[in-house]
């Protein structure tokens, strides 16, 4: 060291640490010191302690020192590491940036609503003869004649028909048949038609008092109550039959006849129907009604509207379906168009002959039409 140095410091007589000249006390150890003018024999009676080895370094070296030892510590740790098969490679983790697409609104689409075309029946082929014309055409197989002119485009006044043309016929219209209605049989609609009351048992009521009080039957009102025995209490509703009253003497009370039937719903053939020449016959279906008296039966009508002078038959049966003889097909050979509906009826009486005389016994069903083709005429030879 300098003695520029020495000369403006002093070392503390314990532990040898140096302080400056002006210090009175030691900064390490606490020891006092000697001030200026003082005697050495009071530094001499001061005990003075061992020195430890004093290490001066720069702050550059010490620095470097550090990082030396770091170095040799990571790489110590890496090596170990390794050893053990611990040592994870470092991977890149890649940064999703998101990026915000602008979405489009949709446009709401109208659907077109296309019409299907429904399905129409085959029309068949009818052979022109002579003397044939539009109108009378148009009236055998009860159509217009407008729907004989579009599908065979014909003039307007249809006067260009020759023998032996094939025109084509559109089938007639069928018509919808209404859904069957519910009936009641026979015994129900009798005891539906029965006039009934209500009567409420009093107190000291009997069956047998009631029924002298209404002058019923008492097997009547217990049949029709559902009674098993002549019991009877106070407050029991019961239903007294007055259609089953005893016979009172005088005129013999008029019977009361059944409800009207409902109309009968037909069945075959279809409305439209046509016939040919290979059919023997044509047999009509229809349902029933209910179950018929004796004195009742379907009265069955079929009209031949070609003809032109009203030729009509009338029968009647007791089943649901009749037989039109092959006698009441037309000797013409052309489609004859028949028109048939079928009507409940009751005999009422006879008359001179012994006829039943028939009166209805409910509604007319629909009318339906039919075509058939008749038999070719016979001609007779001329001797």
């Amino acid at each position: 060291m300098s003695p520029e140095n020495s000369s403006t410091t002093k070392l503390c007589p314990t532990c040898g640490t140096r302080l400056s000249e002006e210090a009175n006390r030691c900064l390490v150890c606490g020891s006092e010191l000697a001030v200026n003018g003082e005697t050495s024999a009071k530094a001499a009676k001061s005990v003075r302690g061992s020195r430890m080895p004093k290490i001066t370094l720069s702050l550059p070296v010490a620095l470097g020192l550090l990082a030396l030892f770091l170095t040799v510590g990571a790489v110590m740790v890496f090596f170990a590491l390794q050893r053990t098969g611990r040592v994870v490679e470092p991977t890149m983790t890649p940064t999703l940036t998101i990026t915000v697409t602008p979405s489009l609104t949709p446009t709401p689409i109208t659907p077109t609503v296309t019409a299907t075309p429904q399905p129409t029946a085959t029309p068949f082929t009818y052979i022109v003869n002579v003397g044939d014309t539009c109108s009378g055409i148009a009236a055998a197989f009860d159509i217009s004649v407008q729907s004989i002119v579009r599908p065979n485009n014909l003039p307007a006044d249809c006067a260009t028909l020759y023998e032996g043309q094939e025109l084509l016929i559109p089938y007639p219209t069928p018509t919808a048949s209404p859904f069957p209605t519910a009936t009641l049989s026979g015994i129900d609609a009798t005891i539906a038609a029965c006039e009934k009351i209500v009567y409420t048992v009093q107190e000291n009521d009997t069956l047998s008092s009631i029924s002298i009080n209404y002058a019923v039957p008492m097997e009547a009102i217990k049949e029709f109550n559902g009674m098993v025995n002549n019991t009877v209490y106070s407050g029991l509703p019961l239903i007294v039959p007055l259609c089953e009253r005893f016979a009172t003497p005088g005129p013999s009370p008029t019977p009361t006849p059944p409800p009207p039937y409902p109309a009968p719903n037909l069945l075959l053939p279809v409305d439209g129907s046509h016939f040919t020449l290979n059919d023997d016959n044509v047999t009509l279906q229809w349902a029933a009604v209910g179950t018929l008296n004796d004195n009742e039966a379907y009265a069955v009508t079929i009209e031949d509207i070609t003809d032109g002078t009203g030729r009509k038959l009338v029968d009647y049966v007791k089943d649901t379906k009749f037989t039109v003889p092959a006698s009441f097909r037309s000797t013409e050979n052309i489609p004859h168009v028949y028109r048939w509906w079928v009507m409940p009826v009751r005999q009422v009486g006879t008359d001179e002959s012994g006829n039943p005389i028939w009166d209805t016994a409910g509604a007319s069903s629909i009318r339906r039409a039919f075509t058939w083709t008749g038999d070719v005429p016979k001609v007779t030879p001329t001797p």
